[in-house]
């Protein structure tokens, strides 16, 4: 690795360093910075933008923020808390597998603002530490994104790997990663199941409770979404969402199986390729929402859902177009690098994936700015697959904002970021979850069907 290699190298890091830290948009416009430093700065020939990718998301997040608009969101969760309120003993696993499926169905993991001062009050009225469900809770929310079939690392896992030779499809993907992550959920929820002092013998607990206004503060107020009035037309949108995911899996497996003279049902039907078909029918699903389940446009751009996928688009613009940028000039000498490494031992990429997330809090745009490069560097597809869940690293330094809402919907103080930043509620769930996930992935797709993940096109 040469002089200049390492001086651009740290320029990357540099720009992904300091948009972090500013957050929202600023991770995708700094990376701009590094990205002009590199091209202008020392000549190196500009990558190639996830077009692909992005147009997906902007479809993906324009239905899911019409859904939100209609009120089918609130709907979802109010299903969901009359499933958690009927039986509150099991908060601690019943919550993360509300917000776990909660972020499969809608691709993005802020579905959790909503759901996380309901299973804190359930937990606190049961008398049950809130930081047991809170913390796997929000790991759940966002290790989902690699179980939904429209997130974007999803998508970009798909689109990427087809490019690269892999003929993966998406109910593949989620084949693996589905039971794969849950059981690293189960694992982190029963590691918390007893986890910290119990309310009644934590004395920082019954200080605050001793206390008539923290009294008040704690247990004067239920967080509910029981009592919200749930309209005809919010119903419909949810079908309607749903009729848009399942019409996206029905198209995926026609790129799975084959008809009698060899080809795929899809080839022999003459569909487009599937990030087509993703949008086009993610915009008709928009498109009814707004037309038939009163959808006001103007409150779906300004709802979280859309506001968030839109920062999420950015990211991935500039974050995939700067790693594109380096990684695509020095592939060779990577190569040179890293090949007897991956070679040996190429599971090892996913301490390159979790490393990566980290610093850039963007699972998508860990797989936008990784991937190529794990393929041309020779670890195949189905090990890939395997280890997917490790694109989820961000709860390691708890600045994400799903982990910084949940300190603060955790009346009772008990989920916190420690003093030490990174003695916080999150780690321990987060290693477990992600670790057992990434391992039962691989175990799956490279031990026990290793010819079915090979890729049905390959």
């Amino acid at each position: 690795m040469t002089f200049t290699m390492i001086i651009e190298l740290l320029i990357v890091l540099a720009a992904l360093y300091v948009g972090s830290r500013y957050g929202s948009l600023a991770l995708g416009a700094i990376s701009g910075i590094g990205l002009a430093i590199l091209v202008f700065g020392f000549g190196l020939k500009p990558g190639t933008p996830p077009t692909d990718v992005i147009y997906i998301i902007i479809a993906a997040v324009t239905c899911a923020g019409t859904l939100q608009a209609s009120g089918g969101m609130d709907w979802m969760i109010q299903i969901a808390e009359k499933m958690l309120r009927k039986h509150p003993e099991h908060i601690t696993f019943l919550g993360p597998l509300v917000t776990f499926f909660l972020t499969v169905l809608v691709g993005t993991g802020h579905v959790v603002y909503t759901v996380m001062p309901i299973i804190c009050d359930i937990a606190l009225k049961k008398n049950i530490r809130p930081e047991r469900p809170c913390a796997v809770a929000s790991i759940a929310s966002q290790v989902g994104i690699t179980c939904s079939p429209i997130a974007a690392a999803v998508v970009a896992f798909v689109t990427i790997s087809n490019a690269n030779g892999y003929m993966v499809t998406i109910p593949q993907v989620l084949m693996v990663t589905i039971p794969a992550c849950l059981c690293g959920l189960m694992c982190a929820a029963l590691a918390s199941y007893r986890r910290g002092k119990d309310l009644d013998k934590d004395p920082e607990f019954l200080r605050r409770k001793a206390d008539p206004e923290q009294y008040a503060y704690m247990y004067g107020n239920s967080a509910t979404t029981l009592d919200k009035v749930i309209t005809r037309e919010a119903k419909a949108s949810v079908f309607v969402f749903l009729g848009a995911l399942l019409v996206i899996v029905a198209f995926a497996f026609c790129q799975m199986i084959h008809t009698a003279d060899g080809k795929t049902i899809a080839q022999a039907i003459e569909l487009p390729k599937m990030n087509i078909c993703i949008q086009i029918i993610m915009l008709v699903a928009a498109a009814c929402n707004i037309m038939f389940c009163k959808a006001s446009p103007k409150k779906a751009v300004a709802g979280a859902v859309w506001q968030s996928g839109m920062v999420a688009v950015v990211a991935i613009y500039g974050i995939a177009w700067l790693a594109d940028t380096y990684f695509s000039n020095y592939l060779e000498q990577m190569e040179q690098m890293l090949g007897n490494i991956v070679a040996n031992y190429p599971w090892a990429i996913a301490f390159v994936f979790f490393i990566v997330s980290v610093l850039i809090n963007s699972q998508g745009a860990v797989v936008v700015a990784m991937l190529p490069l794990a393929y041309h560097l020779g670890i195949a597809g189905p090990v890939l697959l395997g280890v997917l869940p490790s694109v989820y690293g961000y709860f390691f330094i708890p600045n994400y904002p799903s982990d910084i809402a949940t300190v603060n919907f955790d009346r009772s103080g008990t989920t916190r970021i420690g003093k030490y930043l990174l003695n916080h509620s999150f780690m321990l769930p987060g290693l477990i979850c992600v670790s057992v996930s990434s391992i039962v992935g691989y175990l799956i797709t490279n031990v026990f069907f290793p010819g079915y993940f090979a890729g049905f096109l390959q």
